[in-house]
C-alpha cells in the first residue's frame, strides 16, 4: 500500500509549487462557488411566474398629445372597443401598468379599520375592467370577476379605495392566514373605506422585478377603476397564431382613431416574450458572465496542475526510473502522482470552504444577497477534486511509462 509519509516529505521540498497550486484551488473554489450560487439565483428569477398566459399576449403604450387629462376617458374606451373589434383579437383591456412593465403603483393593505394602524401587507394595484381575468389570462381561484356596471371612469390624482377588490392568493393568504380572505373587508392605502374582496386569482406578479420587490413580489389588487390621464397601456390577447398579425394592426388602427397620440418605438409595442427577455436582460447577462468566469478559472486550474506535474515530472525522472529498477510498477508511480495530487487539493478545497462562506458572508452584507447553501460548496469541493485528478493523469501517466533504464543516465 502506498505510504502518505513518502509522499508528504517530497512536498516539502516543493513548498512553492505545492503553495501555489492550493492556493489556485482555494480560490477557484471560493469563486466558483458563489458564482455559481449567483446563477442559480438569477435562473430561478428569470423563471419566476407572472401568473400571466404569456403566449399571445400584446401590450401597447400610449401617450396623448394635445389632450386634456380628465378628457382621455371616452378616447381610452374608443381605443379598447376598436382593438376588441379587430380580426384575431380574442380580448383587450386599458391597464395602468403590468408585471414585469417596471412601473407601477404600490401601497400598504390592513385589515384594521383605524388609519393609524401598521399596514399589514404591501401591494401592487392595477386598475382594470371586468375584461382583465380573461386578457391577462389569470386563473380565479375563489369569488368572482368585476361587472361591467361596477367599473369607474376615475382621475389617477383622486383615486379612493374601491368597494370591490380582487386580490391575488399570496396576498389573502398573509392578511388572512387562515384562509377566509374572500368577502372579508380590508383597507388599502390610508384609507378608511373598507373594500371587500370579492375574488381571489392564483397568482398575479408585481410590475418589478428588483430586489426590493421581491418581499412583495405575488401581492396585488385589482381595482375596478378605469385611469384617465396623459398617458395609459393596453394589453391585448390575440387568438392562438394571430399574434404576429394583431402586433401589426392594433398600432395602425390605434392612428387611425386618433393622430394625437404617441407610441415609443422601442417600449410602445412588444409582445410579451419581448417584456420578459427585456426584463431579465441584465440578470441573463449575469449569469452569462458568471458563467464564463467559471469557465475560465477551473480551465486555469487546470492548467495549472498540468503544468506543475508535467515539471514535477521532468525533475524527477531519474528518481522515477531508480524506482522503477527496484521493482516499482507502473501503477505505483501513477498512484503516487494521483495521491500527490489529492493531497495538494485536498488542502486546497479545505482552505477554499471556508474563503467561499466567507466570501458569501460579505455579499450578504454588502448586496443584501442570500446566504450560500452548503450544498453548492459540497458540490464545489467534489467538482476541484475531480478536476484536479482529471489535470494530473495525463502528465502521470507520462511518469508511469518512465523506463527503469533513466536510473543508470547521468543528469
Amino acid at each position: 500500500m502506498l505510504q502518505i509519509k513518502p509522499i508528504l516529505a517530497a512536498l516539502k521540498h516543493h513548498k512553492a509549487g505545492t503553495l501555489l497550486i492550493a492556493l489556485q484551488i482555494a480560490l477557484t473554489l471560493a469563486i466558483v462557488c458563489n458564482a455559481l450560487f449567483i446563477i442559480q439565483q438569477r435562473l430561478d428569477r428569470i423563471a419566476r411566474p407572472t401568473g400571466l398566459i404569456e403566449t399571445d399576449l400584446l401590450t401597447v403604450q400610449t401617450r396623448w398629445v394635445g389632450v386634456d387629462d380628465d378628457k382621455t376617458g371616452p378616447l381610452v374606451r374608443a381605443d379598447v372597443q376598436a382593438i376588441r373589434q379587430l380580426p384575431g383579437v380574442e380580448d383587450a383591456i386599458s391597464i395602468n401598468s403590468y408585471p414585469l412593465r417596471g412601473g407601477g403603483w404600490s401601497t400598504g393593505v390592513r385589515t384594521n379599520p383605524d388609519a393609524n394602524k401598521k399596514s399589514e401587507a404591501h401591494t401592487t394595484q392595477y386598475f382594470v375592467d371586468d375584461h382583465a381575468l380573461a386578457t391577462m389570462g389569470l386563473k380565479l381561484v375563489a369569488g368572482r370577476n368585476f361587472r361591467s356596471d361596477e367599473i369607474i371612469e376615475m382621475d389617477p390624482k383622486a383615486v379612493v379605495s374601491s368597494s370591490q377588490v380582487i386580490v391575488t392568493k399570496a396576498l389573502a393568504d398573509k392578511l388572512f392566514p387562515d384562509g377566509s380572505g374572500l368577502g372579508k373587508a380590508v383597507y388599502v392605502d390610508d384609507s378608511t373605506k373598507p373594500s371587500t374582496i370579492i375574488g381571489i386569482v392564483e397568482r398575479l406578479e408585481v410590475p418589478w422585478n428588483s430586489s426590493w420587490s421581491d418581499a412583495f413580489l405575488d401581492n396585488a389588487v385589482l381595482e375596478p377603476y378605469q385611469l384617465t390621464g396623459g398617458g395609459t397601456s393596453y394589453m391585448v390577447r390575440s387568438k392562438p397564431g394571430q399574434l404576429a398579425a394583431v402586433t401589426k394592426s392594433v398600432p395602425e388602427t390605434l392612428y387611425k382613431l386618433n393622430r394625437m397620440r404617441v407610441i415609443p418605438s422601442e417600449r410602445g409595442v412588444r409582445t410579451y416574450d419581448v417584456v420578459r427577455e427585456q426584463a431579465y436582460k441584465s440578470d441573463r447577462g449575469m449569469a452569462i458572465l458568471m458563467g464564463v468566469v467559471c469557465l475560465v478559472l477551473l480551465a486555469i486550474t487546470a492548467a495549472g496542475i498540468v503544468g506543475l506535474t508535467s515539471f514535477w515530472v521532468g525533475q524527477r525522472r531519474k528518481q522515477i526510473g531508480v524506482r522503477r529498477a527496484l521493482g516499482a510498477t507502473q501503477r505505483d508511480i501513477l498512484s503516487y502522482f494521483m495521491t500527490e495530487n489529492l493531497l495538494i487539493g485536498i488542502a486546497g478545497v479545505v482552505v477554499g470552504a471556508l474563503l467561499a462562506v466567507g466570501m458569501n458572508l460579505w455579499l450578504v452584507t454588502q448586496f443584501e444577497m442570500a446566504r450560500l447553501s452548503l450544498l453548492y460548496v459540497a458540490v464545489g469541493v467534489v467538482a476541484l477534486l475531480l478536476l484536479g485528478q482529471g489535470a494530473v493523469l495525463a502528465p502521470a501517466m507520462r511518469a508511469a511509462r518512465v523506463p527503469p533504464v533513466e536510473a543508470t543516465r547521468s543528469v
